[in-house]
């Protein structure tokens, strides 16, 4: 009778742990990386954003909690489809769990879209229309790093007050590019600025010559820089053949990433003024995280991006443990109840519109004579409270938090 009662009891736990377990889908938790491999925002994001999200992984120490956590990862071209296809896929046939990532806004409102439709997770770090908390807000994405709302308060309000009240924008023609003008706009006519003109551009364009030339015709004070990655690179370069800054106008790089930086050298890029909300070497934390990455990454120091998906997926973890369920949209109602803390972006929030809550940092890149070495890029002209970095909660018409 005692043998019985024993095996009884064995048998209940092993029922109640595998229950637990069970909630786990395929006793797997798998995070799709979905990125661009091989383009303009590889830099930024890419490779780097894998090992980050490894990193997570191992210093979550999942094992030791009996997760098992698998990373697969895509190229999605820059094209919505594209991303939307590889979601689908991941998603209905592969077991992913949560998506991260995503830069390029087209390509980030469709996953937005597709994981609410499939109940998942979408954790987004590189793309930056503030819309996704906005008009498009949704129970299952949550906005990590950054956002348009912040770049445009954070830089576009600085530079009006420096006196740059007369704007010509450079824009690239897709979501992201529209979303961040519109922001920036917004700032410089509120702050008594104006807009002198503005053009679009084609995403991953080579020549911004007719671009360049209608900035220069416009007299403006200010050109402001609505696109990213390769294309801010390119664009920055050929203004410096056009002589722009030389010639009086002054350069507004409204998404600047250190990797960018990095492939200007700092004889284009000293003085630009830009904001972010991490830097490696803001203290000692940031710091020995960053070697640790450098080391894993070819000694390519993090972009904000990256750090956004290393911080954005430990998080996530945490959710996923305390729920014991890989449901997205439970998980992500975790991560807003769950007060974040990592060592990147220190203690934190998620709203109840998916945004995540730190502070921002507007800084100046360094003249090549004030930079110690390689990634001594930056230096912190002003730290943006978390409660002023972002856009208020009630002013972002996203249907999870109207009145």
């Amino acid at each position: 009778m005692k043998l019985n009662r024993k095996l009884l009891a064995v048998a209940i736990a092993a029922l109640s742990a595998g229950a637990a377990h069970a909630q786990i889908s395929g006793n797997v938790v798998k995070i799709g990386i979905l990125n661009d491999q091989s383009s303009l925002y590889a830099d930024l994001g890419g490779q780097g954003s894998v090992t980050a999200a490894k990193m997570a992984i191992e210093d979550f120490k999942a094992k030791e909690k009996g997760l098992t956590v698998e990373v697969v990862f895509a190229d999605h071209q820059n094209k919505a489809d594209v991303g939307s296809q590889i979601a689908s896929k991941w998603y209905d046939a592969e077991g992913v769990d949560v998506i991260v990532d995503v830069p390029n806004s087209g390509v980030a409102l469709a996953i937005a879209a597709l994981t609410k439709d499939k109940g998942k997770a979408f954790i987004n770090s590189g793309a930056a229309s503030s819309d996704l908390t906005g008009k498009a807000c949704s129970p299952n994405t949550v906005h990590w790093t950054y956002d348009t709302w912040m770049l445009a308060n954070g830089t576009g309000s600085a530079i009006v007050k420096r006196g740059g009240d007369s704007w010509f924008f450079l824009t690239a023609d897709y979501a992201f590019g529209h979303a961040l003008e519109r922001d920036t706009e917004a700032v410089v006519l509120k702050a008594g600025g104006k807009v002198v003109a503005k053009v679009r551009h084609p995403l991953n364009t080579q020549d911004f010559s007719s671009f360049l030339l209608q900035a220069q015709a416009s007299k403006a004070k200010i050109v402001g820089l609505a696109n990213a990655g390769g294309d801010t690179i390119n664009s920055i370069k050929q203004a410096s053949e056009f002589g722009i800054v030389k010639g009086g106008q002054n350069l507004a790089g409204l998404l600047v990433f250190l990797s960018d930086v990095h492939g200007l050298g700092l004889d284009k890029a000293q003085g630009l003024i830009l904001t972010n909300t991490f830097y490696w070497d803001l203290n000692d934390s940031t710091r020995a995280w960053s070697k640790r990455f450098a080391a894993a990454n070819g000694n390519k120091q993090p972009t904000m991006v990256q750090a956004g998906v290393y911080a954005g997926v430990l998080h996530y973890l945490k959710a996923v443990a305390a729920l014991k369920s890989d449901d997205g949209t439970k998980v992500v109602a975790k991560m807003k109840e769950l007060p974040t803390d990592d060592p990147l972006f220190g203690k934190g929030t998620i709203r109840a519109d998916g945004r995540k809550i730190h502070p921002a940092y507007l800084v100046e890149v360094k003249k090549p004579s004030e930079s110690k070495g390689p990634y001594d890029y930056y230096k912190v002209l002003a730290t943006i409270p978390a409660d002023q970095a972002f856009r208020p909660i009630d002013a972002g018409d996203c249907a999870m938090v109207k009145k």
